[in-house]
């Protein structure tokens, strides 16, 4: 038969491993966390297991899918290079960064507070890495948000070379969070622009209304614009216009506490639309 492809994606706090032909058809997924591979009709088990050969660590059970949900059915019927679910915190700078600086020799950044490894890759003098550990910190405040009916995604490509952070649909709204990396430093706010330490003044809150600007457009619902400060020095409350919400990453669990304006339904159908990528290429 065709050569199946394997790609990655997660949903309710499960790792997942997709099979599907080159048409985008799904015919399997392996659930990492419980060690299961769900057949669907389309393909044999002998070639979905010769797939995912790679990818499977210890025993695994293999058996036909569940019943699946609406928003499953949407998920399997995305085909896989459209399908912005998978992409990770930051997934523009992975690529770019991957192939440059390597780690200081003897430099263990993961063990390091979020604080302190902001603080060191802003003093190895390349702001992206910073941007990036900063994106991986918002990133997984949002992901948290889930079992609070929120649905995130991260790293939309607009035309250009512009991107919307992270993207964020729940029972209060639908939110583009633009990422702020502080780096421990301070920061200042004069709408629109923002200083962080003794950088250039930049007009973060500009970029943030643009974004949530294109994501109505995108999306034809209500969007508000959010500025997500990482790690700013000190912890304060920042000033902040009426159109846009300030917030640090610290403030985001409180979203969960929030709602009275999408129902659940309304969450599952904005986010089939905003994964797709086709649905960024017209705004």
């Amino acid at each position: 038969m065709t050569r199946l492809r394997v790609t990655p994606g997660y949903r309710r706090g499960r790792d997942r491993l997709y099979v599907s032909r080159r048409d985008g058809t799904a015919v399997a997924w392996y659930d990492k966390g419980t060690g299961r591979v769900n057949l669907l009709t389309g393909a044999g088990r002998e070639d979905v297991l010769a797939a995912l050969a790679p990818y499977l660590a210890g025993e695994v059970t293999v058996g036909p899918a569940p019943v699946p949900t609406p928003a499953e059915l949407d998920r399997l019927s995305l085909h896989p290079d459209d399908d912005l679910a998978p992409n990770r915190p930051g997934e523009a700078l992975h690529a770019v960064l991957d192939d440059h600086e390597e780690p200081v020799e003897g430099q263990r950044l993961p063990a390091l507070s979020a604080l302190s490894a902001l603080s060191v890759l802003w003093r190895r003098q390349d702001p992206r890495r910073a941007e990036l550990a900063a994106q991986q910190i918002l990133g997984a405040a949002l992901d948290a948000l889930e079992g609070a009916g929120w649905r995130v995604l991260h790293s939309i490509p607009l035309p250009g070379a512009a991107r919307i952070d992270h993207l964020a649909i729940g029972p209060a709204g639908v939110l583009t969070v633009r990422t702020l990396a502080a780096g421990g430093r301070r920061v200042r706010v004069d709408d629109p622009l923002v200083t962080t330490g003794r950088g250039e003044p930049l007009p973060h809150l500009r970029w943030a209304r643009r974004d949530a600007e294109r994501a109505s457009l995108a999306l034809a619902t209500a969007v508000r614009p959010v500025l997500a400060v990482v790690e700013a020095h000190p912890p304060r409350a920042l000033p902040a216009p009426p159109d846009v919400r300030i917030l640090s990453e610290t403030d985001i669990p409180a979203l969960a506490s929030l709602g009275g304006v999408l129902k659940p339904a309304d969450i599952e159908t904005l986010y089939a639309t905003a994964r797709n990528r086709h649905t960024w290429r017209r705004v």
